[in-house]
Formats: structure tokens, C-alpha cells, sequence
């Protein structure tokens, strides 16, 4: 509920491109990246900020339905609705002001091509906007810029502006609804307007109330635009490299999500496995655990997997979580390794994620379920002496993406969780004793974990790091 003391707070994400420049024939901002469309990371910031009280879409002409149904998918609460926008981003942002209404209230113009908007950003913009009236996001600019004129033989500088002073404009940008909207009617009623270099909202706010400050809030060199072909693979490479989290849930969320529910755990009769195991039970869910030294269950060996789920869905009638963590790390280098280390290094941390995908889905369908997986921080560059381990798991949160992508429209959720070091008998066994206090405890993996199973999130990769 909006507190009677400040105004509500809208977050416009404006989706109307096309996406000529990155060579599709449509919207770059339904692209899929990371697992989701360009458009579903955005959204899941905006939807998912606590300070943000109502969002709305505008989307490219002949996409609404699409909007529509990804909005219905994720179950986003906030969104009240998808509108079509204009012929361009003038009459795209004019259709979002005209469809506020009159009561006064606090508006964030985002673009949804810039799915990589830190939180941080919009709680900062959100309190400039008790000072000031206008906010711009922007941050220095790295490289020197030239001013052009034309030569005799193509073009020449004519200026070094100072780079000091210089920014480089993002988004969002925000305003007071009446004075963003008091800006477009002057502008509008501008015969010169069409023709004027002038291409975001606060520069119709500089050129048409000149008296309005201006605030600048500062922004961050990963939320990029994108635009370029170039860019798909830079936003899909920072995605992968980002530290996603999970919120963190309270006892109460915990067993409104676990109890009465059936959990499956691959891996589950040591560390992590087994700490998951214990929580989830604690918590009132279902849970049934597998291993091949608890009960002969290899992950390898799809019958046994598939068996292992038969069993467990005849015995409960559901399976609404399904979780691996089972895994080998063999030390040494590849050219000295012999073909059963291969094997099964292979065989566990890749042939089985797929096994129990596989094995699954079917099963997750029915309940709208989730696949959790594994992966390590080795997962983001091969390393030496254990490139078959790191290669595994990179292939793994591969797997993650693809198949959230895959069975997204059936409802099902897959991530993968990435612990820092931990403290598990399979470390315990390839590095020996560690120093006290530079390892996760599996605990600390377990319970992210829970938070990652009861989240809306979908192919991602959730970080756990040592609080130091």
C-alpha cells in the first residue's frame, strides 16, 4: 500500500524498437538472453523493486499479445499494463504520460533494451525525486570526444570538448509526471520540434522548461543499450558474469513453499545434498534423496534416474523440485588422466544434470516445478588441472539457460547455483585441510538454495559468496 505522504512511483518500460540495428525482424527486446527475452530481464527488476508501485509496457506495434503473455508467464504483479507503442520514441513515451491519468505521481522512463539496470539505480533515482523534479542516469565518459566538421576530403575536427564535463547518458530517466508531461505538450505544439537533434526526455526538458534542474544520477557501464549485434554477446557475457541473488526468505515463506511439497534430491547423502535434505524436511516437505552410496543411484545411468523419479511420484502423486548435486572433481592434467576418470568426470557432471533434465520434466510440468543444478566459479575460464571438471560445469550452465529457455512456456523454472569454495568431503578430498573461515559452509549453500527453489527466478545463475 502507497504510503498517503509521497506519491506513487510508475516505471514506463519502453519497448517499441524493432531491432533493425542488431538485423531482426523483431523486437530486439523479445532477443533471448541468458534465458530469458531482453524484455523479461528488465522486467523482473522493475517488477521485483520495492520501491517501484506500478509498471507499464509499451510495446512495438503488432508485439502486444507477446508482452502480454510474458507478463502472464511470469506472474508479474505490478504490471497493470501492456499498451502499443507510437511510430517513434516520441510518440511511444507521449502515449505512456497520456495513459497516466492526472494524479500527480513520480514516472521512470526506462528502456527495455537495457536489461542490466542495477536496483541500485532505481533506489537513487527514486530518492533524487524527493529533491528534484528531473533525474538523468549517466556516467563519465571514458573516451575522448571530437567534434566534426566538414573538410575538403571527408571529415575534420573541429573541437576537443573538456572530457571531464562530459557524460554519457542512460536510462532511466524520471520526472514529476506533470512536468515531463508540461515538456512534451511545448514541445508538440513546436512546429520545429520533428526536426530538432533533441532524441531522449530530459533534452525536451532542457530545451522546453530550461528552469527545471536537471539532477544527475550516476550509472553503471553495464547497463548498456542494446543495439548492435555486438552488443547481444557482450549483455549475454555480463549476464553469465553477474552475481544474481535470490531473496532471501523467512522462516514462514519457507514452509509456505515446502510443506505438503515433494522434494528430489540427486547427490543428497552428503554436503550440500544432504544439508538440503535436512532443511527441506524441517520445513515440512516430501523429500527423498538419492546417491550412489546411500542407495545405488548413479546419476549416469538414465535408467536409474528414471526409475528413482517413478518411485517417488507413485509414492506422492507430484514432484515439485528436483535438485543435483552430485558431482566428482578429479585433480591433474587432461593428457595424464585415464579413460575411467574421464569417463566418469563426464558421466557425473554433465551425462547426469541431462539424465535427470530428461527424466523430470514431465513431472515438473504437471506441478509447475523446478530443476536446480550446480555449477563452480570454474565454470567462467578453464583452469589448469582441472579442465575436465571446469568444463563440465561450464556445459552445465549452458544447460541451465537452454533448457530454461526450452520449457518456459510450460512453467518450468531451471538455475543453477555457483558456491564459492565450500566446505564439502569432495573438496576435503582434492585440496585437503583449508584455512578456517575461507570456505562456505554447505549450510549457507543449502539455504540459498531454498531461496532459489521458492523464487520466480529462471535461467540464471545464482552466486553464493563468503561473507567477509
Amino acid at each position: 500500500m502507497i504510503a498517503e505522504s509521497r506519491l506513487r512511483r510508475v516505471g514506463v518500460v519502453l519497448a517499441g524498437g524493432v531491432g533493425q540495428r542488431v538485423g531482426l525482424n523483431t523486437p530486439k527486446q523479445l532477443l533471448k538472453i541468458a534465458g530469458k527475452t531482453i524484455l523479461e530481464h528488465t522486467l523482473d527488476v522493475f517488477d521485483g523493486h520495492p520501491e517501484i508501485d506500478e509498471v507499464v509496457v509499451l510495446m512495438a506495434p503488432g508485439f502486444v499479445f507477446e508482452a502480454e503473455e510474458l507478463v502472464r508467464r511470469n506472474g508479474y504483479t505490478k504490471v497493470r499494463g501492456v499498451l502499443e507503442g507510437g511510430a517513434s520514441r516520441t510518440e511511444t513515451t507521449w502515449r505512456a504520460l497520456s495513459a497516466l491519468g492526472e494524479q500527480e505521481c513520480d514516472v521512470l522512463l526506462h528502456d527495455a533494451v537495457r536489461p542490466l539496470i542495477e536496483p541500485r539505480i532505481i533506489s537513487e533515482c527514486v530518492a533524487a525525486l524527493e529533491r528534484y523534479e528531473a533525474v538523468e542516469v549517466a556516467i563519465p565518459s571514458s573516451d575522448t570526444i571530437v567534434v566534426a566538421a566538414p573538410g575538403p576530403r571527408g571529415d575534420i575536427i573541429r573541437d576537443i570538448p573538456d572530457r571531464s564535463r562530459l557524460r554519457r547518458g542512460q536510462t532511466p530517466q524520471c520526472f514529476r509526471l506533470s512536468v515531463i508531461r508540461a515538456a512534451y505538450e511545448r514541445a508538440l505544439a513546436d512546429p520545429e520540434f520533428p526536426s530538432l537533434p533533441t532524441t531522449d526526455d530530459c533534452g525536451v526538458v532542457l530545451r522546453y522548461l530550461p528552469d527545471v534542474p536537471i539532477y544527475i544520477v550516476p550509472g553503471s557501464e553495464h547497463n548498456m543499450k542494446v543495439t548492435h549485434p555486438v552488443d547481444v554477446f557482450i549483455a549475454d557475457k555480463l549476464f553469465q558474469l553477474a552475481e544474481n541473488t535470490a531473496p532471501a526468505l523467512d522462516e514462514e515463506a519457507y514452509r509456505a513453499g515446502l510443506e505438503g511439497r515433494t522434494l528430489v534430491v540427486f547427490g543428497g547423502s552428503y554436503g550440500i545434498g544432504a544439508d538440503i535434505v535436512a532443511l527441506a524436511r524441517g520445513y515440512g516437505a516430501s523429500v527423498h534423496s538419492f546417491s550412489r552410496s546411500q542407495n545405488g543411484v548413479r546419476v549416469e545411468d538414465v535408467a536409474a534416474v528414471e526409475d528413482a523419479l517413478a518411485r517417488v511420484y507413485a509414492e506422492t502423486g507430484r514432484i515439485d523440485y528436483v535438485v543435483n548435486t552430485a558431482g566428482v572433481l578429479h585433480m591433474g592434467k587432461l593428457g595424464e588422466s585415464g579413460q575411467h576418470t574421464i569417463e566418469e568426470t563426464i558421466g557425473v557432471n554433465y551425462l547426469g544434470p541431462v539424465n535427470i533434465a530428461r527424466a523430470s520434466v514431465k513431472y515438473l510440468i504437471e506441478t509447475r516445478g523446478h530443476l536446480l543444478l550446480y555449477t563452480s566459479s570454474s565454470y567462467t575460464r578453464g583452469r589448469a588441472d582441472y579442465s575436465l571438471y571446469s568444463s563440465t560445469k561450464a556445459a552445465v550452465v549452458n544447460l541451465t539457460q537452454a533448457l530454461a529457455d526450452e520449457w518456459a512456456c510450460q512453467g518450468v523454472r531451471v538455475n543453477c547455483v555457483n558456491p564459492e569454495r565450500t566446505a564439502t568431503p569432495m573438496r576435503l578430498r582434492a585440496f585437503g585441510d583449508e584455512p578456517a573461515g575461507t570456505l562456505l559452509s554447505p549450510a549457507a549453500v543449502a539455504h540459498t538454495s531454498l531461496d532459489v527453489l521458492l523464487s520466480r527466478l529462471t535461467g540464471q545463475v545464482v552466486d553464493v559468496r563468503l561473507s567477509r
